[in-house]
């Protein structure tokens, strides 16, 4: 089929994806570019520039990046960073056990019932279970209830409005993200090379090591993309779990729109965040077709 055939029944089926992608992803990004190049008005909003030639030249019109380097800023992305790379390396630990026995050692009856288990809380909002964890955590909530009730503490632990509670809560919400990748390539696995490896005399440490985990590369690269970025992100469980101790760059975003009216501030610092985001997608990507294996996204 010539390759101009080919194209001109391609381009109809891609042009709804491409509106879509243009009308609800690249329109408002580009509008959040120009806005971050704005500056904030006396009372909120835009302050209307009377020389855009001399604001150009000037480099004011970069202001708000330049801001966004200022210690405190530096130190809460640093925050943010390190928190999302440790709720990912957490959910892998957590959710590798759990996927390879639900992929792999799960009796078949209970397969469906174990897997719909994994996926329940989607059914209620992220908001809700949010605020449950508050009453769990909390001085006089459920888990202190439970220790000092049964003897193991005499005095309440203090988890409520600290990091841990917002890493507690990280993990809880983006572990099914991860399970579920894991899930789909351990179940694709051939298990007759682990009963080949077996039989070679690898032992369950090696044929996890040299078999089984580079088989499930591409899932675990999935569930990273799809748990990092989120808790990179994220500011609902940092406010409602953290309180203003455990502010993240989410928070700091949200705070600039919602409180301080900074709009090309926050502006800024959400174009900043989209554009790291970005290029960890494209670098998944390319790590993706250097393998040779498909694109789980």
């Amino acid at each position: 089929m010539p390759s101009s055939s080919k194209a001109s029944r391609t381009v109809p089926l891609l042009l709804p994806t491409w509106l879509v992608l243009g009308v609800f992803f690249l329109v408002p990004l580009i509008l959040m570019l120009g806005i971050s190049f704005a500056e904030r008005g006396i009372y909120g909003g835009l302050r209307s520039i009377p020389n855009l030639g001399e604001y150009l030249r000037s480099g004011a019109f970069l202001a708000n990046y330049a801001r966004s380097l200022d210690g405190i800023f530096l130190k809460i992305g640093w925050r943010s960073l390190w928190m999302a790379v440790a709720t990912t390396i957490l959910c892998i630990v957590v959710s590798f056990p759990i996927a390879y026995y639900l992929a792999l050692l799960a009796p078949r009856r209970w397969k469906g019932l174990l897997l719909g288990l994994v996926v329940v809380p989607f059914w209620t909002s992220f908001l809700i279970r949010t605020y449950a964890w508050m009453f769990i955590l909390r001085s006089e909530g459920l888990l202190n209830l439970v220790l000092v009730g049964s003897g193991l503490l005499r005095h309440p632990l203090e988890l409520l409005y600290t990091q841990t509670a917002v890493m507690i809560g990280l993990v809880y919400g983006e572990l099914p993200f991860m399970i579920l990748p894991l899930f789909a390539s351990l179940e694709k696995l051939d298990r007759s090379l682990l009963e080949a490896a077996s039989d070679l005399g690898a032992g369950r440490v090696q044929t996890f090591r040299r078999v089984t985990l580079p088989l499930t590369l591409p899932g675990l690269a999935a569930g990273i993309v799809l748990v990092f970025i989120p808790s990179l992100g994220q500011f609902v469980v940092s406010d409602l779990l953290g309180g203003a101790r455990s502010m993240l760059l989410g928070n700091l975003i949200q705070n600039q729109f919602a409180v301080a009216r900074n709009q090309p501030f926050g502006a800024a610092l959400a174009f900043e965040l989209t554009t790291a985001v970005l290029l960890l997608l494209l670098g998944y990507a390319a790590l993706a077709r250097r393998r040779g294996g498909e694109d789980p996204l």
